[in-house]
């Protein structure tokens, strides 16, 4: 019975230890990580991904990219997608462009507050723009199925999450870029300032990893501990039953 408690005892430590240290391993990696998405926020826009490069896009490798891309706004297609922001609740705007080699990348213009309407003169929710416009912001993976607890309903056209491959879908857009863009503040402006604001991407990377780390170390010590004070004990009882019952018993002098 000793060598399984002293077995598992081992086992639990072994375990407790090396999820400590994964723990720890995880947070230089978290760490490495919002420095380079601080670099690529920070760093002059480049042009956005190729169709060719569509496939390869990964979160890790391309996140937060700050890109650049030129081409014509489809206003007939745009799509609202419930948004909390610090200006309020309401929708962000994500509108297809189409490029010169005819890819579609829908970009989120901005956040809208409930019941916004397109300032008169200004391109809308319908019809096209026509004029060629550059648009710069950053790079976002599509976020698919929908937010916490809250489904996107394409039949509905309720959308909670910006699922580009959904939208996509649901508004005929064909094959788009597996991304959509974040537009920069200012990057697309209307009259009067009427338009949806940009800029409000919150970048933000829980990193409780040490929290963690520490939390696993502590479970390995204390089963350490334990098991020390139940060999210790184990030890003295040991000791103790040696000694003859006569001498246990004998008064003292």
């Amino acid at each position: 019975m000793r060598l399984v408690l002293a077995a598992a005892a081992l086992a639990a430590f072994v375990v407790f230890t090396a999820l400590g240290s994964w723990q720890l391993q995880r947070r230089t990696w978290k760490l490495d990580l919002i420095e380079r998405v601080e670099q690529r926020v920070h760093a002059a826009p480049v042009a956005a991904p190729e169709r060719a490069r569509w496939p390869e896009l990964t979160a890790a490798t391309d996140g937060y990219r700050h890109v650049r891309l030129v081409g014509r706004y489809l206003h007939a297609q745009a799509t609202r997608v419930q948004a909390a922001t610090v200006l309020g609740a309401g929708h962000w705007l994500l509108t297809p462009l189409r490029q010169a080699d005819g890819s579609v990348v829908l970009v989120n213009r901005g956040f809208v507050p409930p019941g916004w309407r397109a300032p008169a003169g200004a391109a809308g929710d319908a019809g096209d723009a026509g004029d060629e416009i550059v648009v710069t912001g950053l790079l976002r993976l599509s976020e698919p199925g929908g937010g916490f607890l809250r489904r996107n309903d394409a039949a509905a056209d309720r959308w909670t999450s910006r699922d580009v491959v959904g939208i996509a879908r649901a508004r005929g857009l064909g094959q788009v870029a597996p991304y959509f863009v974040d537009a920069d503040a200012g990057a697309a402006p209307v009259p009067d300032g009427e338009g949806p604001v940009g800029g409000l991407t919150v970048i933000r990377f829980a990193n409780n990893h040490l929290v963690y780390a520490l939390t696993w170390f502590a479970l390995a010590f204390m089963v350490a501990g334990a098991a020390l004070w139940a060999v210790r004990d184990a030890h003295r009882r040991r000791g103790a039953e040696a000694v003859p019952t006569g001498e246990r018993d004998a008064p003292q002098a």
